[in-house]
């Protein structure tokens, strides 16, 4: 059986999600709700717009991109984000598994929504994880996503266990995020794992609200403005006192 990607979107010279340069492959379909989500086209499973690729079809893409990762096309790479990719993990595992075989670096960028034996599978063929942790109060979590961060904190203990690399990503959205006591307690519950090789602040923005209005869908996040220079800083302050200098600002 040939294996089919359904897609959003791709991008050919992608710089924020991974090292390097890189092709990024977005997924169509996500299980969470993000309040904030600044790609709400990507959610429902299918669209009108989404678009099948095979395997094969995007490891000749990749091939036409590695001029552009660097000496010996090793500076990049794929990365697959979303949506949520875990929804299409077996065919995510070929395709990782495929690219790793002509020497490209993979990059898998969840929400750790999903734990199962697929997503595990995908994880070996994973050279990098980039796991976004929204919340790590589970009711607050609920809040802003639609399910609690159990299955995320699990990924998070899964990819810790094997000993492969993982960046944790955090939106840093006012009122909803950048409580000081709930900082502490991420940065707390991350200072240990030894696989985390950066963290990245991702300070909330509103560049996504006009495709709230295409969608005929209400912005729930209306009134929250992007953080001040201040609270970035003391958010930064917090997660480096526990996490050391990993923390970045993005």
């Amino acid at each position: 059986m040939v294996k089919t990607l359904k897609i959003h979107s791709i991008e050919t010279f992608g710089v924020h999600d991974g090292p390097g340069i890189r092709l990024v492959i977005f997924s169509q379909g996500c299980p969470f709700r993000c309040l904030y989500c600044h790609n709400p086209d990507t959610q429902a499973l299918e669209t009108a717009k989404t678009e099948t690729k095979t395997v094969d079809e995007l490891i000749e893409l990749l091939e036409r991109e590695k001029p552009y990762f660097g000496k010996n096309g090793h500076s990049g790479g794929l990365t697959v984000s979303g949506g949520e990719p875990t929804l299409q993990a077996k065919t995510i595992t070929t395709l990782f598994r495929k690219a790793k075989e002509r020497g490209f670096h993979t990059c898998l960028d969840s929400c750790g929504a999903i734990v199962n034996k697929d997503v595990e599978e995908l994880y070996r063929f994973t050279d990098l994880l980039l796991l976004d942790v929204k919340h790590i109060d589970p009711l607050w979590h609920r809040r802003l996503v639609g399910q609690d961060n159990a299955k995320v904190l699990e990924n998070a203990k899964i990819r810790e266990k094997s000993g492969r690399e993982m960046w944790l990503r955090y939106v840093l959205v006012p009122g909803w995020t950048d409580q000081e006591k709930h900082l502490v307690a991420w940065a707390k519950y991350f200072a240990h794992f030894t696989t985390v090789s950066k963290v990245e602040i991702l300070p909330y923005h509103e560049l996504g609200k006009h495709k709230y209005r295409e969608l005929g869908r209400e912005y729930l996040l209306a009134d929250v403005k992007p953080p001040t220079m201040e609270q970035i800083a003391t958010a930064k302050e917090i997660f480096t006192k526990y996490l050391g200098n990993k923390v970045v600002v993005n």
